[in-house]
């Protein structure tokens, strides 16, 4: 089989196209990717399956060339950080709504599966129990809104013209490659590097906490066992408080709390996510990194590999690390 992944140079896609071509050697990758600040060539180093199209989904021409010759698309492309969503949502509308229609409309016309990959933050905030497959939309930030808007059309094209679409919403993800604007990656580095780490409001906020290997080996199964129309939940096994996820981080870096420094909460700031697997469950799937495994990889991972994040804490990151916490990195 020959796959489009569209989005495969940033930190999720990444870890698909490698785990996937582990799995199954005899396929081969497209990635279609703009390289945004978060999309990096660095990622798909070593993969020699894969072919890199540097390109914009938005784009219907190289859309229509990219998926020619693939068995299916799994689109992972999309702006995906809250905080700069509520700064620019446009860019979030954009990519999120009207990438995906691009896409939809290249895999309907030829005829192949479109996977989409969505986000558990659709569903919204939920105090107790988990969201299921059959609990309404009801986001909270304009990147969420941009990613309902997105399963809707996939929903949309498969209702009205039986097209081979499907969603696949997972809870939060970590692990290596992801961009330093994220808490862990974040919370790591600023450890590694003495610097303080904020969390926002009183760090109470609760995540399903999902490592990256594990999402990409549901999304295999998704794509292969799905049903076009149907969306599927991957919770992480584990759900912890963001102050939590912080001190596990201190203490495997060896420093203390004084590193700490809460700030000022988020707009709109959802308080707790969850997500109930067992749907996808029934088609074979089951999370086998639990968070204290997982968090203790992605530690190793990333002090291991300070020449692949070292260039992301200067430039653009710096500044916009200054305008979001009103402070510099050190």
């Amino acid at each position: 089989m020959r796959l489009l992944v569209a989005g495969g140079a940033g930190f999720i896609g990444s870890n698909y196209v490698r785990r996937h071509l582990q799995t199954h050697p005899e396929d081969s990758v497209r990635v279609l990717d703009k390289l945004t600040y978060a999309g990096r060539r660095e990622n798909l180093e070593g993969l020699e399956a894969v072919e890199l199209v540097v390109s914009d989904i938005c784009d219907r021409d190289a859309a229509r060339e990219a998926v020619d010759g693939c068995d299916a698309i799994v689109n992972f492309a999309a702006e995906s950080h809250v905080d700069r969503s509520i700064h620019s949502p446009g860019e979030f509308i954009e990519t999120d709504v009207f990438g995906t229609f691009v896409l939809l409309e290249a895999a309907r016309d030829a005829g192949i599966r479109h996977l989409q990959i969505s986000t558990d933050e659709v569903y919204g905030s939920i105090e107790e129990g988990s969201f299921t497959e059959a609990s309404p939309l009801d986001p909270s930030s304009p990147y969420s809104a941009s990613k309902a808007g997105g399963d809707l059309i996939v929903s949309a094209f498969s209702h009205t013209y039986e097209a081979e679409s499907l969603i696949i919403r997972a809870s939060n993800n970590y692990g290596p490659r992801q961009h330093p604007e994220k808490l862990i990656p974040l919370t790591i580095l600023n450890c590694l590097a003495g610097d303080p780490v904020p969390v926002y409001g009183d760090g109470a906020q609760v995540r399903n906490w999902l490592f990256v290997e594990d999402f990409a080996s549901a999304i295999d199964i998704v794509l292969e066992k799905g049903e076009p129309g149907e969306a599927y939940n991957v919770g992480g096994p584990d759900e912890l408080p963001n102050i939590d996820v912080v001190r596990r981080v201190l203490d495997l870096t060896g420093r203390d709390e004084s590193l700490i420094e809460h700030v000022t909460d988020r707009p709109g700031h959802d308080r707790r996510y969850s997500l109930a697997s067992g749907k996808l469950e029934g088609l074979g799937w089951k999370a086998e990194v639990t968070f204290e495994e997982g968090i203790e990889r992605t530690v190793d991972w990333y002090r291991d590999n300070e020449g692949w994040w070292e260039p992301l804490r200067s430039g653009e990151y710096r500044d916009y690390y200054e305008r979001q916490y009103g402070r510099a990195l050190g």
